[in-house]
């Protein structure tokens, strides 16, 4: 068995934004969690599949992703899950919100791949760059700083990224263009 999630992953320049942050609140608040992972967007948290049938699980997400239209997405600004996570915040869309749902849907359907956790809560579209490593003293140091700092993105995505755990990080395995 292997773990796998499946997320959006924004631009390069983007990518290379977001690892700048995660490198400071490494540096400067000793929370070095968020680097085990590329700038993503999270769609469907981590699950556990067997490694025999890892080509029945990349034929169903590009079934899936070859049925999506390409979404568009804003990054605006900080926000927390205090005391513990800072992370980009990722305006919500209709489109966004519809994806995901769709998503999860299509996983539980064709798969019996279900998130217990995410069935409980709204879907809060973020991107990470200080995680549950980063202490409550330092969330309260570094919140601050965050809190009124200015950031604004847009991009299309256009595939679902595949992300496989060797052990210590998340790595891409593959991933799954949209149709249109």
């Amino acid at each position: 068995m292997s773990r796998f999630f499946i997320a959006l992953l924004p631009p390069q320049d983007i990518q290379d934004y977001a690892n700048q942050v995660k490198q400071h609140f490494a540096e400067q608040y000793a929370s070095c969690g968020a680097q085990k992972s590329p700038p993503h967007i999270t769609l469907q948290p981590p699950f556990e599949w067997a490694d025999a049938n890892v080509s029945v699980l990349e034929s169903s997400l590009k079934e899936f992703a070859s049925g999506q239209q390409s979404v568009s997405i804003t990054l605006s600004g900080f926000d927390a899950f205090a005391p513990r996570v800072i992370y980009i915040n990722v305006v919500k869309s209709q489109a966004l919100l519809t994806l995901q749902a769709n998503l999860m849907a299509y996983l539980a359907r064709t798969l019996g791949i279900v998130d217990q956790v995410s069935q409980s809560r709204p879907f809060a579209p973020h991107m990470t760059v200080a995680f549950r490593d980063l202490t409550k003293r330092n969330f309260h140091a570094a919140w601050p700083e965050f809190r009124q700092r200015q950031l604004h993105f847009e991009f299309t995505a256009d595939n679902l990224t595949l992300l496989l755990h060797d052990g210590k990080r998340w790595n891409i395995k593959s991933e799954f263009s949209f149709l249109f």
